[in-house]
């Protein structure tokens, strides 16, 4: 598990310069003293995020040799990196984000909106079957306002579930990042209906200021 310093607080501090905004300074500060992104430059994760699904995974049992995954918003690759490692080669992953993602072992990356049709039939070619998992690690760009920036993550999340419940199989599973706010009830709702088991999830990995958390359903019940 990765650990910060003897100390337990700053062991980098970044200079002010008159071309650093308060908020890059911020931004780069916690960066350069996080062990969660010193830790996945070791191991060569692509993001510090990898370790968000590691935990989940760790604590739900989502991954298994031979699933088929799909990961929502993929770039740039932490979770399929994830994802690839614990389905095998005999399992399939299905990388999708608006953004380039560089290619990765063992997934299938598709550059377009998930909610366009072409991009679905793409998803489900990549797939060659039902879902055994969908992942949506997705967040809109922040806006500053709270408010705002909740119902975004919330409608994103909404979407993805829109379309894992084309893709899943009966049994299978989803993951969705939401942010806390009270505005995600339809979702719960809609979620408790098409699934045997929902929980809420804060990984190690998130930062304890933010206030995203995620919601993992499993037991598809099917489409009606």
């Amino acid at each position: 598990m990765p650990r910060s310093g003897k100390s337990g607080g700053l062991t980098v501090r970044v200079r002010r310069t008159k071309r650093r905004k308060p908020s890059s300074i911020d931004w780069l500060t916690r960066q350069l003293n996080d062990p969660y992104v010193a830790e996945a430059h070791r191991v060569g994760y692509r993001s510090r995020a990898a370790f968000k699904l590691e935990q989940l995974n760790e604590r739900f049992h989502l991954l298994a040799r031979g699933m088929r995954a799909v990961d929502l918003g993929c770039a740039p690759g932490g979770w399929s990196q994830v994802a690839a490692r614990a389905v095998g080669p005999k399992g399939t992953v299905v990388g999708v984000d608006l953004s380039a993602t560089d290619s990765l072992p063992g997934v299938t990356v598709i550059q377009g909106d998930f909610r366009d049709a072409a991009i679905v039939a793409a998803i489900r070619a990549a797939l060659g079957g039902p879902a055994d998992l969908v992942l949506s690690d997705m967040a809109a760009p922040a806006t500053g306002h709270a408010a705002t920036d909740h119902l975004r993550v919330v409608g994103l999340a909404e979407d993805a579930f829109a379309l894992a419940r084309t893709l899943l199989r009966p049994g299978g599973a989803f993951v969705a990042k939401v942010f806390q706010g009270g505005a995600e009830g339809e979702l719960l709702a809609a979620l408790k209906k098409s699934f045997a088991e929902l929980r809420h999830a804060k990984p190690a990995a998130s930062r304890a200021e933010s206030a995203e958390t995620y919601v993992v359903a499993k037991g598809f019940r099917g489409r009606a």
